[in-house]
């Protein structure tokens, strides 16, 4: 994977458009976006937050921004976040990020959808924005926002287009289980592992009953059939403040049984998962998650990507709410809720690639907060 040329933070920030009417305006834009990034490395939320945290440091501020006209206001951010247009400030997110990328075979990214919950006026539904989760880099590679009116099915094929996937393997949920998705990741020249639901009909059923019964045949270690099924199988133990999971991988290449094997492109295998979860002295719970994917028969591959796609909730949609604050945040106005999401990740993926605090996430937005000279190098002055 080729890298762009190496642009500082503040570089590619300063090729946003500016949305305001210019010669109108008493910030310039990137002022306004570094202020209320670092506000956030350092672990404010909204924009009152950012106007006291400019205030608080408008001394450190001036040695390296202009600030002709001071700090701005809350009420400026608010303007500015919401008329900024959300695809310029994607790219300029992208294009950042890929120059902290650090470039693995067969990567896993997990494509998933999150609400914005409370950044909404009174009966509309929840924003949705769609996020790529890099679990290896531990990085937001991409987002985009569901557009109003559809789900999730509309704006995954526009982030994959957007994004450099060769070589990696793109997982999703049963919502982004679709043929025309699979079809776009194997034009990217990489490969997915779906989950399979009751969305798919007649598809799921076929595949449940398959391996449901080649998986029993494997558990009881049945004689072998005339024509046996060829499952490959591993298996996971985890055991964490009384809870005991065990998760039991199975895949199988053969697909000459699966009338639709020719409608999705690329399939050469399909999987199930169990996953037996047991608290304490409580009757364990027993589920099974069924899989399509482009994968050539490799169990442990298999596992690694499903166990990659669980992540994204743990490692990025966890963070987001409980300690970035995203499901509290109630910027609503224009573009206001997708742009802060974006700066949100940007955030997270600044203080994620640092490896020179063995902290926390909140841990380091303390020390942002306390020392200036950390502060900058999340920035990578």
């Amino acid at each position: 994977m080729q890298k762009p040329p190496r642009l500082s933070l503040i570089e590619q920030l300063q090729q946003l458009p500016d949305p305001r009417v210019r010669g109108r305006c008493e910030h310039e834009l990137v002022d306004v976006l570094m202020i209320a990034l670092c506000c956030l490395l350092c672990g404010g939320e909204g924009f009152n937050d950012m106007e006291d945290f400019g205030r608080a440091k408008r001394t450190w501020f001036r040695t390296f921004l202009r600030l002709r006209s001071g700090i701005p206001r809350h009420d400026t951010f608010n303007r500015v976040f919401a008329a900024l247009k959300p695809e310029a400030f994607l790219e300029v997110f992208m294009a950042w990020t890929q120059t902290l990328r650090t470039t693995l075979g067969e990567e896993s990214v997990a494509v998933d959808g999150k609400a914005l919950r409370r950044a909404l006026d009174r009966g509309d539904s929840p924003r949705v924005i769609v996020s790529a989760w890099a679990a290896s880099n531990a990085l937001v590679l991409g987002q985009i926002e569901v557009p109003a009116k559809t789900n999730e099915i509309t704006a995954v094929p526009q982030l994959l287009r957007a994004l450099e996937l060769a070589g990696c393997i793109v997982t999703l949920d049963a919502m982004g289980c679709q043929k025309a998705i699979a079809k776009e990741i194997q034009e990217a020249d990489a490969e997915y592992v779906l989950a399979l639901k009751g969305n798919q009909g007649q598809c799921h059923e076929e595949i449940q009953r398959y391996l449901d019964d080649a998986v029993a045949r494997h558990l009881e270690k049945a004689p072998a059939r005339k024509n046996p099924v060829p499952l490959a199988y591993t298996e996971t133990v985890e055991k964490d403040h009384g809870r005991l999971e065990t998760r039991r991988y199975w895949q199988s290449g053969e697909l000459d049984w699966f009338a639709g094997q020719g409608e999705w492109e690329g399939l050469r295998s399909v999987g199930v998962v169990e996953s037996v979860r047991q608290v304490g002295t409580a009757v364990p719970t027993v589920e099974r998650r069924y899989y399509l994917s482009s994968l050539g028969v490799d169990v442990e591959k298999f596992a690694r990507a499903v166990r990659g796609h669980w992540a994204i909730e743990n490692s990025l949609h966890w963070v987001l709410d409980v300690q970035c604050g995203e499901d509290r945040s109630r910027a609503r106005a224009g573009h206001a809720a997708a742009n802060l999401a974006t700066l949100r990740r940007l955030a997270l993926n600044l203080l994620n690639r640092d490896r020179t605090r063995k902290r926390g996430l909140k841990g380091k937005q303390l020390n942002a907060s306390w020392d200036h000279s950390y502060l900058l190098r999340l920035l990578a002055f």
